[in-house]
């Protein structure tokens, strides 16, 4: 179960490359379209279920928050940055997901988790302010805006928990209503390309069915029977690969600071999640969920998984 669980993060560190490589230049919001809503429509046929009562508008809001607004942010980022520097951006997700546990949860991280965030956003900082080429601000805001919104969505998703329906259908919903609200706007924002090629129909073709319809199954078969740590664990492949191809495959290089920036994010990133314990109220959980080693309870939900998705 572990290793088809990693296999998830694996896919979504494909997502940069595939997007600047494969899919039509400067439409955003068309690729996070297209990615979302034939996924959504795939799973929400296959489970075979509807929301039903309060779940209308809470699909509503994590469909927005974690598909929508998330897939267009993610893609805005990844037609104007390097893939190793956005998706070491969105590591940064799990001490957001603690902050707002606290708020929101009564849930309160422990020092170490803390540090290992502080130690985050210092990587962050030599990340950017060390570039020896200039990054482009709106995908940096793009890249932390995508990680924020679905750092809410977890959260929120931890409170309301799962429905009767199970998570395929639940996260075929998501996919399906932020797939719809997408559409509009990316037809009025950018419209249609006047031809899709042989290689944007794969790029997109990949994305929708193996990156998003085929990586959050497995994902949320491991969320649902794995402790949070070792989920969290698995998902520090998805920075990595991204990294990676991008140096092998379109000679992308990072310089010395940056470097030490990224190794800064993902160390703390291990430590954090390693330690990944809460005190206080907010233990509960939602039903069925398991307590792992820690004592905490498994969160059954969207879980950021650096890139997303």
């Amino acid at each position: 179960m572990r290793n088809l669980t990693a296999v998830a993060p694996v896919l979504w560190g494909t997502t940069y490359l595939v997007t600047t490589e494969l899919l039509p230049a400067g439409r955003p919001l068309l690729a996070g379209t297209l990615r979302a809503l034939p996924a959504g429509l795939l799973l929400v046929a296959a489970a075979r279920a509807r929301p039903r009562g309060a779940w209308w508008w809470r699909a509503a809001v994590l469909g927005t928050l974690n598909i929508g607004l998330f897939f267009a942010l993610l893609f805005v980022a990844a037609y104007r940055l390097p893939g190793g520097v956005a998706a070491v951006l969105g590591a940064l997700g799990p001490f957001v997901v603690a902050g707002l546990a606290f708020g929101i949860l009564g849930q309160r991280p422990t020092v170490r988790v803390l540090a290992a965030g502080a130690a985050g956003l210092a990587g962050v900082a030599l990340l950017v302010l060390r570039s020896s080429v200039a990054l482009d601000p709106i995908g940096l805001l793009a890249a932390f805006g995508g990680m924020v919104s679905m750092s809410f969505g977890t959260v929120l998703g931890r409170r309301w928990g799962r429905p009767d329906a199970g998570l395929l259908a639940l996260t075929g919903w998501q996919l399906t209503i932020g797939g719809l609200l997408l559409l509009p706007v990316a037809l009025c924002a950018e419209g249609l390309p006047g031809r899709l090629t042989p290689a944007n129909v794969a790029g997109f073709g990949y994305l929708s069915v193996v990156g998003t319809a085929g990586a959050y199954f497995l994902w949320f078969r491991g969320v649902t029977t794995l402790a949070p740590a070792r989920v969290s664990l698995l998902s520090l492949l998805s920075p990595v690969v991204a990294a990676v191809l991008g140096w092998v495959v379109l000679g992308q290089s990072l310089s010395g600071g940056q470097l030490v920036g990224a190794a800064v994010i993902l160390a703390a990133v291990l430590v954090g999640a390693t330690t990944f314990t809460v005190r206080g109220p907010g233990r509960s959980g939602p039903p069925g969920a398991a307590p792992d080693q820690a004592g905490c309870v498994a969160k059954p939900t969207l879980l950021k998984a650096v890139v997303a998705p």
